[in-house]
């Protein structure tokens, strides 16, 4: 081949490769960009923000007997739409899962003192994680998710270990004094089972963690 006809294929195949080269990398970039946005919007409304809200302080004082909250418990299978207020909420949470002794014991009896318990509260603002030794709220998802569950206007989710035999115990626990604190303070509610790990894989549990159950709540 004549030698100058080579050195111009060569460098026009060099140009041609180096424009090659250019697209490949804006294409990639951009893909990179585009994987980038489609993961913010997919992450939109879903992550935490931390904010922590304390609670009214509870009523020790209010409400009605406990002959009369026997009486009065009963189960709505759709409780509504009903919001309840600060302190109405925190008397429910603090009814599951509130601590009442100086050593931190909760108000549920657990076997062999094993607190390996945590309660989240779903609402029109987020889900909430319930922390019981500063009876506050911190958020842990952004977002209205009642949806995933029966749209009720509050629906706590009781989270424990999984392979620990005692949870589901101290579940049923948490659920009955909610319970019954609902009959206390004129609340509707039901504890059900359906859908109520719809959001287990965006909640921060632990490792072997699950939701047991959940308990719709509204006025």
């Amino acid at each position: 081949m004549d030698r100058r006809l080579f050195l111009g294929s060569s460098a026009a195949f060099a140009l041609a490769l180096g424009s090659l080269s250019a697209v490949s990398a804006q294409a990639e970039e951009k893909a990179t960009s585009d994987t980038n946005s489609s993961q913010s919007q997919n992450n939109a409304g879903t992550s935490a923000d931390g904010k922590v809200v304390s609670l009214p302080p509870v009523d020790r004082k209010g409400g009605r007997s406990l002959m009369q909250c026997l009486m009065a418990r009963r189960s709505d299978h759709m409780p509504g739409s009903g919001e309840l207020t600060e302190q109405e909420l925190g008397g429910l949470l603090f009814s599951a899962l509130g601590v009442t002794s100086e050593d931190g014991k909760f108000v549920v009896p657990t076997a062999l003192n094993k607190r390996k318990l945590a309660l989240y509260a779903v609402l029109k603002d987020g889900v909430w994680q319930y922390l019981p030794e500063k009876h506050a709220l911190q958020r842990v998802l952004m977002g209205d998710h009642r949806a995933k569950f029966d749209g009720s206007a509050c629906i706590l989710l009781y989270t424990a270990p999984s392979d620990e035999k005692f949870s589901a115990m101290h579940v049923g626990s948490m659920y009955q004094n909610a319970g019954l604190f609902c009959a206390s303070a004129g609340l509707k509610n039901c504890v059900k089972y359906q859908k109520c790990r719809a959001l287990d894989k965006d909640l921060p549990l632990p490792d072997g963690w699950e939701t047991f159950i959940s308990q719709s709540v509204a006025k």
